[in-house]
Parts: structure tokens; C-alpha cells; sequence
């Protein structure tokens, strides 16, 4: 006797193996389940969220980070000693890690809308450990040494913040669909009312966080002033090596208004140009001095100075990727370069009629000028013929004297005085870092003719959000990138930004609550269909190419006779 068990169809589930099997390694049938998610497995979704949360955050940073990638390495220099784009390897992992957690969050929220139990992988659950801790790790890394570039997230947000309220609001339309199917399944009301609560107070809050979206380029057209001047900072470091009379002429080629440096005194009393604190970067004084390599800067005479290379390390080391699209001849003027003097400088700035401010260091202890270092510098600039009017003063020592003297220099602070304490220093130019000034600190100083100069601005977003703010001037290491901004990146008047707000959370809105009624219907009907109906439409819909049919078991009872 032969007992036929029932005919059970199979439709091939493809995606969903490999959903489940890619997320928890649950590649067949059997090892799937539509239970509820264990409370251990909550946690990993937690602990998954949280470090695609934080991951973000993070990538958003070193995103925007990249106007001060040139700072970062020479802080790093600084620190170890040794050159090295510290960038790389930073954004290699960060692109790494977020792709990875952002494609597990994805599978997860697959995973919800298809009903499918979370059951993260131990292997996946080791790699979400490790973004997390190497991601924590970073940021506490960064906020010591570095503290001050979080700021550029606040600024940044200023310029990025309207449009990422539409991609913020446009992600959370679309999770409507998960939310509404997790309603619609749900059995337990309370949980019901939860989700909908915490979906509602989220969707709600991204309606109306444009009350508290500022940003200058949200402006009427007619308010717009002219486009910041650009001094090229060091030059055109970017082009040429930094301080060097190429990356001035480079820089002068771009139509900068200045020229700006920083200037060490020599042991025999000549001003010259050099950011670091030694010679080793930027010259080949371990070739030609090896003992004297790890000595400060200001104990070499002008005569060894002017023996020493500075622009074969910019050959060799490439520190802005660009040596590549230089012609040979560039090659050959980049490494015959020798370390600039002041004096040099001042006569360039002179002849094309540009301004010059630079920052003088003082010479250490044990230096012969350590006491007279202002009074040098005060001669150098008399004697190199500038007009004192085109010569920005930041040195605060014997300031009174220095006016004395030379009436006609622009008096510069480089720290963020009170208004009384500027006026009474006689001083008419401040020169401060991009996140030191604010823009109601810009519209204080404009009130009170006071020239503003932001230094560090290398890219366009940020030289375009200040010059909505109305800054007059900017230092950058990058004027052959600003000079092709000829209008702010986006302006906006506030009609159109109230326009394209209301149209937006409207037509998120309307998604949603069609969303909602769609599902509710949709599981409606599932709920109210008879499964044998299911099970017969779905094998006539469905050839025998496309499913694969379970073959009938045969079951004999008795033993054959």
C-alpha cells in the first residue's frame, strides 16, 4: 500500500538565500525563521547602528577635513619627525570600514522587510567590533591632537546643511515602507504604537529642523558683495615648493592680492622664509650638513643657508600629488630652487604691486638676535624698497616702536582682540583661522573698518560660504583652485529656501501616508486570502522551469509480500 503525501511547491528564493546567507551564513531553507528577533541579536542591531552612526560621522569629517589635509601632515611632521601623507592610509580605512558597515546595515533592513529573524554572523560580528573600536579610537585620537578641525563640521554645515536635510528626510521616507510592514505584521498593539511613535517623532523633527538651519548663502542676491581677495599662503605651495620665489611668481600668475610667509632670523641676522623648525623637509641639509641636520634653522648663517636645495624633497616626496603634470622643464626650475630671503619676497611684492604679511618666529635662547629679531625685520622691510602701506605687521613685540618708525605699515592682529583693545593698539587688520571668526564676528568687524583676513581656505565651499558672510580677504594654499570660483557653489534666497523646504516635507508626506494605506491593505488581503489558494496560483502562475517541485515520498507500510 502506497500513501501519497501532499504535493509541497518550492519557488526558487535566490535573493532571500542569499540575503540570509551573506548576513547570518544561513544559505538554506531550514535555517531561516520568521521568529522574532532574540533580544542578544537586538543588541548586535543596536551595536550595528550605532557604529554605522558614528562611521558617518567620521567620514562626513575627513570629507570636509580635506581643506586641511596640508595642516594634518605637517602636524604629523611635527610629531614624528618624518614626512608622510598621513591622509591615505586614514581615508583608505574610513572608505573601507563605512562601506562594509553601511552594506551589513543595508542587509539588516532587508532583513526587516522581508520578516526574516536578525541573526548577525560571528564573523561579521568581530569586523562590526573592530570598526567600532578603531572608529572611537580615532576620534579620541583626533580631539587630542587635533581638536580644533572638529569645528569644520559646525562650519561645514552651514554650506551642506539644506541639502542634507533632503537626503536625511529622503531616507526616512523611505524607511516608511519597513515601518508600515512591521505594523502591519505585528501582533502585539503596544509595539505598534511604539514604533509609529519613534518613527512619527523622527519624521516630524527632520519637518521642522529647518527652523534652525542657518547659512549665509541663504541670502538675497542683491546683498552679495564682492569675492574675497586670495593671498597666496607660501606662495602656491601646491604648484611649487612652499616659500620658495617659484611659488610666488606661481602664485602671482593666479592674480593673488599678496603674499604671505613665515620668516625665521639667520644666525648672522638675515630674515629668511621657513615654516619649519629645522631644515630637514624642506632642504637637503642632510646631504650637505648631516651633523647639523637636527639644528633649529636660526643657527645657520645666510651663507650656509643659500648653499642648500629647497625643491628636490618637493620632487621627491610630492606632497600634493602634482608633480606628475609637470613638464620637464618645470621639473628642472622646481628642483633649482634655493631658500628665499625676505628681502626677496618683499621685492616681488613690491614689483607686482601686491601686498605682503608673514610670521615672524622668534629666534631661540642661545641666538644672537634673540633681542634685536623685530628691529632686523623692521630694517629688512625698510630697505627692500615696498611701500609700507602694502606691508601687513603681525609681530605684537615693540609694536608702539614699530609704528613709530614706520607709520605706514598696516598694523595686523593675529589673535582675536576686543574692538577697544584693536582701536587703541592702532591696529586696522585682523588675520585669524577660518573657525576663529564667526559671522556675526565678520559683520562686528566690517561695521567697525576692520579688514578681516581668514587664513587656511583651500576649498571652494569654504572660500564661497565666506565670501556670502562678506569676508574681504583669505589666505590660501590653493589660489589656483579659487580663482576658478566665480560665483558662491549655491545661493539661495530665503522665499526659495522656504519653498523648497515646504515642497519637500510635503511631498514627503504624501509618500508616507500613501506608504501606509498600502501596506495596510496589502497585508489586509494576505490575511483574508485562503493559503491553499496561494499555494495552487502560485504553481499554475509558475512553469517547471521555475520551481522546483519536492518529489512525492513513498511510504510503504508492511513489508512487500
Amino acid at each position: 500500500m502506497v500513501k501519497h503525501q501532499p504535493l509541497q511547491v518550492y519557488e526558487k528564493q535566490l535573493c532571500l538565500s542569499c540575503l540570509t546567507g551573506i548576513y547570518g551564513c544561513r544559505w538554506k531553507r531550514y535555517q531561516r525563521s520568521h521568529d522574532d528577533t532574540t533580544k542578544w541579536e537586538c543588541l548586535w542591531s543596536f551595536i550595528l547602528s550605532c557604529t554605522f552612526s558614528l562611521l558617518l560621522v567620521w567620514f562626513y569629517f575627513w570629507w570636509e577635513a580635506h581643506n586641511d589635509y596640508s595642516e594634518f601632515n605637517w602636524f604629523l611632521y611635527n610629531h614624528s619627525g618624518e614626512w608622510s601623507d598621513g591622509t591615505v592610509p586614514i581615508l583608505a580605512a574610513t572608505a573601507v570600514g563605512f562601506t562594509y558597515i553601511a552594506f551589513l546595515m543595508i542587509l539588516a533592513l532587508c532583513h526587516v522587510a522581508v520578516g526574516q529573524q536578525l541573526n548577525l554572523h560571528w564573523l561579521h560580528k568581530i569586523g562590526v567590533t573592530v570598526a567600532l573600536l578603531t572608529t572611537i579610537i580615532g576620534v579620541i585620537s583626533v580631539t587630542q591632537m587635533w581638536g580644533e578641525e572638529w569645528d569644520v563640521v559646525w562650519i561645514s554645515l552651514q554650506a551642506t546643511g539644506p541639502f542634507l536635510h533632503i537626503g536625511a528626510l529622503a531616507a526616512v521616507t523611505a524607511l516608511a515602507w519597513l515601518v508600515a510592514g512591521q505594523m502591519a505584521r505585528a501582533e502585539k498593539t503596544r509595539f505598534q504604537v511604539m514604533v509609529l511613535l519613534i518613527y512619527l517623532s523622527v519624521l516630524l523633527t527632520l519637518y521642522f529642523i529647518p527652523l534652525s538651519i542657518t547659512s549665509p548663502c541663504i541670502m538675497e542676491r542683491g546683498s552679495l558683495k564682492a569675492a574675497p581677495a586670495i593671498i597666496g599662503h607660501q606662495g602656491a605651495p601646491m604648484l611649487a615648493p612652499e616659500n620658495t620665489l617659484l611659488s610666488f611668481n606661481r602664485a602671482l600668475q593666479r592674480n593673488v592680492s599678496g603674499l604671505e610667509a613665515d620668516v625665521t632670523i639667520s644666525l648672522d641676522g638675515v630674515p629668511f622664509l621657513m615654516r619649519d623648525r629645522t631644515l630637514r623637509r624642506t632642504t637637503n641639509v642632510r646631504r650637505v650638513f648631516p651633523d647639523r641636520q637636527y639644528d633649529d634653522a636660526s643657527l645657520f648663517n645666510w651663507t650656509d643657508l643659500s648653499s642648500l636645495n629647497a625643491g628636490q624633497w618637493f620632487l621627491k616626496d610630492d606632497p600634493f600629488w602634482t608633480v606628475q603634470y609637470m613638464s620637464t622643464s618645470e621639473r628642472w626650475s622646481v628642483g633649482n630652487q634655493t631658500v628665499c630671503s625676505l628681502e626677496q619676497m618683499l621685492k616681488l611684492a613690491a614689483k607686482s604691486k601686491s601686498s605682503a604679511v608673514f610670521t615672524l618666529h622668534r629666534p631661540p635662547a642661545n641666538h644672537p638676535h634673540r633681542h634685536d629679531w623685530v628691529n632686523l625685520t623692521l630694517d629688512t622691510v625698510l630697505r627692500s624698497g615696498i611701500p609700507q602701506r602694502q606691508v601687513m605687521w603681525t609681530v605684537d613685540s615693540n609694536r608702539e616702536m614699530v609704528r613709530n618708525v614706520a607709520p605706514g605699515l598696516q598694523q595686523t592682529s593675529v589673535q582675536k582682540l576686543p574692538l577697544d583693545t584693536l582701536h587703541h593698539k592702532g591696529i586696522s587688520r585682523v588675520l585669524l583661522r577660518y573657525n576663529q571668526a564667526s559671522a556675526q564676528d565678520v559683520r562686528l568687524y566690517n561695521e567697525n573698518n576692520i579688514s578681516l583676513t581668514l587664513c587656511s581656505v583651500n576649498e571652494p565651499w569654504l572660500y564661497s560660504l565666506l565670501w556670502c558672510s562678506g569676508v574681504p580677504s583669505v589666505s590660501s594654499e590653493a589660489p589656483q583652485v579659487l580663482r576658478k570660483v566665480h560665483y558662491p557653489l549655491w545661493l539661495m534666497t530665503p522665499d526659495e529656501y522656504c519653498l523648497i523646504w515646504i515642497s519637500t516635507d510635503l511631498i514627503s508626506f504624501a509618500v508616507v501616508l500613501g506608504i501606509f494605506i498600502f501596506q495596510k491593505w496589502r497585508m489586509s488581503g494576505m490575511r483574508s486570502y485562503n493559503p491553499e489558494q496561494i499555494m495552487l496560483s502560485a504553481a499554475v502562475r509558475r512553469s517547471s522551469r521555475d520551481v522546483n517541485i519536492m518529489k512525492e515520498k513513498l511510504i510503504f507500510s508492511g513489508q512487500p509480500q
